[in-house]
């Protein structure tokens, strides 16, 4: 609330007032004191350290006859206030209230009040001094504006700020300062620049109040750029407060270069390094990486500064290393230095990421013998701790237990459910929650994608924007793209990415590689390499997104280019995005380069193959027919091959009908994942394929023993923004009578034969072609010839591998019918245009 809104309507004697103190008539009557022996109990004033003792002082001034002596009672008032206490400050307005109020009285009261966070009391006393026609001078004007920084009244200081232009002191050092104090801490930073660009003179106060302010604000580049520019001046040089908001500016940055020249300017300019610049150096560096330097400054300055062993610890926490925070919170408590708060909460973080529970529960004790429960965020970090330790009762029961949760501590208990697959249990929390803030939607969101709930973190998102009105953040929209790449709706993610753009969410580096992974997923390659193509700071995850795309699609020699030019622009490859890469060669082929690729791995960057790059490489050899090759491949392995690599064998031996080859895989498979239902369904298929029926019938009977079921095929098609789902061999669709006249015209106009050899099941022909014509992918794409316009591409997402007859089917269909077909298996992306699919028929 504007407390100043009649200041500028005053009468014009406060205006026309000289710096001398103002006489007016209703004050005349005041007492004045005639005697001048004070300087005993003036000098005493200056011992008094509590309210007490200045209560006995001006006992003693009333016994004296001298409670109306304006200087005594003034110094009095002055002496008061310093001490910025409740008790203090009412005593000095009481001494204030009956005596005469001189503007150094107003300046102290105005002052004590805005030091003590008193900023209302503050400005309606700047409010009274005008009203009694004292006119303020350079020290009122500063003290007013703190009080206004204080509480953010932006209107009251722009008010104050009219009084300073018109009573001439707008070229004033001290209150130009004061201006641009305000400015920046109200976050008005184009006011603060503008007062400051138009200071004739600025000392070292003036170059720190605007260099803090942008790095209050997030401007950590242009703080950084300020100072450089203040370096350029010979009159000023920083001092231990700019540096240390210089430093935080750094490490914002994470600009290692930047940070070693600030680092040496400290070094050469003779700056005193106080513990808190030391401490922010350290932090400068960890959050850099460069955490040798950081060691280095650590140990020079010793353990025992409390502040520099938390700056460590902390940030260890966050870069994971919770072994090496463990280590300086231990030599800390070896010095003699007593954690703290923020000590402890480093502490508990390391045993969450550790899983350590006794740890925790130790932690949990020193919390409770110290009195730290009663911080919210402690209590949130043993929460957190307890849930990633499994152990969830202990965590609800702290929950349960705090009188003040704050939403943050709703979020926690939420993530940990989640955390521990509880969805059920977050749901039913989430909804009970007294407040949502954007982290507790993101939460959820989040949540449910993690559970692979990808429709209903979705309808979650919309209901956030309907009926909460809540705007989402690049962290919402990157689960929403994820849930919607998963499901493959194009016209969904189309909307997403208009969302992003409409709403100036910031597209950095993150949501960028998310997104060019949900238009991948799609089958819209075009718009992810052109979201790809935008990214200004694109790290290897990035890159890793555009081949992975180009891989999907088919398109394995560009994704072998993009490598290239990764390599070329001088990003280190990390594992990631070798199994782009090496995806990319199997699905196009290309054997020799995916091979050179491979060795290129450890010899020349120094990344060394796991069981995935293994498992690559087997399926780039089994698809080729190279399976001789591929077992001693999986053979001369340095590691254990998993059940991973062994099913890349067995899908392998699928393909090029090698029943022995199989049979050896499959039992490698069942000693290692005996649950593994996928690789009892390849072994059935390599049977059935190759007539071995009573084998096919020990498979089945040995999966039915342990319970373990093929999952049906099934398939999605997305109709004017709805998603219809059909599953193999079910005809309980609406529409399935128009599906089965659509299915009747296809063969009849295609004259298509089909591949009975697809169908691995002993039965009769008319039988397999029954079977066959009700295949999920087959069921989609008659239900989107019939529902949707001529010459709109069908879009389906299938569970599974395709089978070869409906890879015919859709190719057939696409040229009679002149439609593009987009078929999204398991495995990649079939573009079908024409009668020609973008695998070559290589899948």
């Amino acid at each position: 609330m504007a407390i100043l809104g009649t200041v500028l309507h005053l009468s014009p004697m406060v205006f026309a007032t000289s710096t001398s103190r103002p006489f007016l008539p209703n004050q005349t009557h005041r007492n004045k004191p005639t005697t001048n022996s004070l300087s005993s109990p003036i000098t005493s004033l200056t011992k008094c350290k509590t309210i007490d003792e200045l209560k006995l002082f001006h006992h003693s001034l009333a016994k004296q006859g001298l409670d109306n002596d304006v200087s005594a009672i003034t110094k009095l008032v002055a002496r008061s206030c310093e001490l910025g206490t409740r008790e203090s400050l009412t005593f000095a307005r009481q001494l204030f209230d009956v005596s005469y109020g001189s503007r150094y009285m107003y300046n102290s009261l105005i002052r004590g009040y805005a030091s003590s966070g008193l900023c209302e009391e503050a400005l309606l006393l700047f409010l009274r001094m005008m009203i009694d026609g004292v006119s303020p001078d350079k020290y009122t004007f500063p003290f007013g504006l703190s009080a206004c920084a204080k509480s953010r009244t932006i209107r009251d200081g722009v008010q104050i700020h009219g009084l300073i232009v018109r009573m001439d002191y707008a070229k004033d050092l001290f209150v130009q300062n004061s201006l641009v104090h305000f400015y920046s801490e109200c976050g008005e930073l184009a006011c603060a620049r503008k007062v400051f660009d138009g200071m004739p003179q600025r000392n070292v106060v003036s170059w720190t109040s605007m260099i803090c302010g942008y790095v209050r604000r997030g401007f950590a580049k242009e703080a950084v750029d300020l100072f450089f520019e203040m370096m350029k001046s010979e009159d000023v040089r920083p001092n231990s407060v700019t540096m240390v908001c210089v430093i935080s500016a750094c490490a914002k940055l994470e600009d290692l270069e930047t940070c070693e020249k600030v680092h040496a300017f400290i070094s050469s300019s003779g700056v005193e390094v106080n513990d808190v610049m030391v401490s922010a150096l350290v932090d400068m560096y960890m959050k850099c990486n460069d955490n040798n330097t950081a060691k280095q400054l650590f140990e020079q300055y010793g353990a025992r500064n409390l502040d520099l062993c938390n700056a460590m610890a902390s940030n260890y926490v966050r870069q994971g290393l919770t072994k090496e925070a463990l280590d300086v919170l231990s030599l800390m408590m070896d010095s003699g230095v007593r954690p703290d708060r923020i000590s402890t909460l480093s502490a508990i973080s390391s045993c969450s990421q550790l899983k350590n529970v006794l740890l925790g529960k130790s932690c949990h004790g020193y919390v409770l013998r110290n009195g730290f429960e009663s911080w919210d965020n402690v209590s949130n970090a043993l929460i957190d701790m307890y849930m990633k330790c499994r152990k969830q009762d202990t965590a609800v029961k702290m929950f349960d237990r705090m009188l003040n949760k704050t939403v943050v501590t709703w979020n926690s208990i939420i993530a940990g459910y989640i955390e521990n697959g509880d969805v059920d249990a977050a749901w039913e929390t989430f909804n009970t929650m007294p407040e949502k803030n954007i982290v507790s939607w993101n939460t959820i969101i989040g949540g449910l994608v993690q559970e692979s709930m990808f429709e209903e973190a979705i309808d979650v998102f919309r209901s956030m924007q309907s009926e909460e009105g809540v705007d989402a953040d690049g962290v919402t929209m990157m689960s929403i793209a994820s849930a919607c790449g998963h499901l493959g709706a194009l016209d969904l993610a189309k909307w997403i990415y208009y969302y992003v753009e409409k709403n100036k969410i910031q597209l950095d580096v993150r949501l960028g590689t998310t997104l060019v992974d949900m238009f991948s997923r799609c089958g819209d390659p075009e718009t992810a390499m052109s979201i790809f193509d935008g990214l200004a700071n694109r790290d290897v995850s990035a890159w890793t997104g555009a081949i992975r795309a180009m891989a999907m699609s088919g398109n394995a020699a560009r994704a072998i280019e993009l490598f290239s030019e990764m390599i070329e622009q001088g990003l280190k490859p990390d594992g990631v995005v070798f199994v782009g890469v090496l995806t990319a060669c199997s699905h196009g082929g290309l054997v020799q380069q995916g091979k050179e690729i491979f060795e290129s791995m450890e010899k020349d960057h120094g990344v060394s193959p796991e069981e995935v790059h293994y498992g690559c490489m087997v399926d780039l050899l089994g698809r080729a027919g190279l399976l001789e090759e591929a077992l001693q491949l999986i053979k001369s392995m340095p590691l254990e091959p998993n059940d991973v690599i062994w099913n890349s064998l067995l899908a392998a031996c699928r393909v090029q009908g090698n029943v022995e080859m199989a049979a050896y895989a499959a039992g490698k498979i069942q000693v290692l994942a005996p649950e593994r239902t996928g690789s009892y369904v390849l072994l059935s298929n390599v049977y059935a394929s190759a007539g071995r029926w009573n084998d096919v019938a020990k498979v089945r009977l040995s999966m039915k023993e342990k319970g373990l079921r093929k999952p049906p095929g099934t398939s999605l098609i997305e109709i004017r923004g709805k998603t219809h789902e059909f599953t193999s061999g079910d005809e309980s669709h609406p529409e399935m009578p128009k599906i089965e006249a659509m299915l009747d015209e296809v063969s009849r106009e295609l004259g298509h034969v089909p591949d009975l050899s697809s169908v691995l099941m002993d039965v009769d022909e008319q039988e397999k072609r029954f079977m066959l014509s009700r295949h999920s992918e087959k069921l989609a794409m008659a239900f989107g010839l019939i529902s949707s316009n001529k010459g709109t591409r069908i879009r389906i997402v299938k569970n599974l591998r395709v089978c070869s007859d409906c890879h015919s089917f859709a190719k057939s269909a696409s040229k009679v019918y002149n439609r593009e077909i987009v078929l999204r298996d398991n495995n990649r992306f079939h573009f079908i245009s024409q009668g020609k699919c973008s695998c070559n028929d290589f899948w």
